[in-house]
């Protein structure tokens, strides 16, 4: 009979070939596209483009496998990266979900906990992208309502703002410092806005790393 492998073993091999699938498969649509129809891209522009901007993205996409894989564990990690939206959704679901569960993503029991919260988070998000595909049309009056605005706009901060009750009111002295520089920063920096919070929060998962190491072998937390 043949031995099946450990569960941790098998979410390594089938995350990186799902991955790596997904990134062919993202990367062959464009080059489909322009050699069917024959507009290849200014290569000289092209490339100019990227030098200006992959270098922020390569910095991000580290920071991001950092901070996100001790909250996500493995398979929520892959998972996430395949399907996207992680700070918006996928980060808030599994954090929940652990938190509900009261395990931790580093354990066998989170890993599941996690890996399954993120795969309904995304399906559940497709249903809905199909849903409102179908609706467009008879909902847009709806949803273009101006008294509906002030609405939609609190959507992710309300909940955020739900999940940061919880792990704000368990680790008070740890959170005062990321709290005081995220509104620092927003508040005094013009350039930082809602089109930057992807990249600004891994930039406080990482502040919150460091100065967790410092408060806990000064002996505060």
């Amino acid at each position: 009979m043949k031995q099946q492998k450990p569960y941790i073993e098998r979410v390594y091999r089938w995350g990186l070939i799902w991955n790596l699938s997904v990134m062919g498969i993202l990367m062959a649509f464009p080059i489909v596209v322009a050699i069917l129809y024959h507009a290849m891209p200014d290569w000289q522009g092209l490339l100019g483009g990227l030098m200006a901007t992959a270098p922020m993205y390569w910095a991000v996409g580290v920071v991001e496998v950092i901070s996100y894989i001790p909250m996500l564990g493995a398979g929520g990690s892959y998972l996430s990266f395949v399907t996207g939206n992680i700070s918006n959704l996928k980060l808030p679901c599994a954090l929940n979900a652990l938190e509900q569960a009261e395990v931790k993503a580093s354990s066998e029991e989170g890993e599941v906990v996690s890996t399954i919260a993120i795969a309904v988070s995304s399906i559940v998000t497709t249903l809905i992208i199909i849903l409102g595909v179908v609706l467009i049309v008879p909902l847009t009056p709806l949803l273009e309502n101006p008294a509906l605005t002030p609405a939609f706009d609190q959507l992710v901060p309300a909940l955020f703002g739900g999940l940061g009750v919880v792990f704000i009111s368990r680790n008070r002295k740890l959170a005062i410092a990321p709290i005081l520089l995220m509104l620092i920063l927003f508040i005094f920096v013009p350039a930082l806005n809602e089109g930057t919070v992807g990249i600004m929060v891994p930039v406080g998962v990482v502040f919150t790393l460091i100065l967790g190491r410092i408060l806990y072998k000064k002996g505060v937390v």
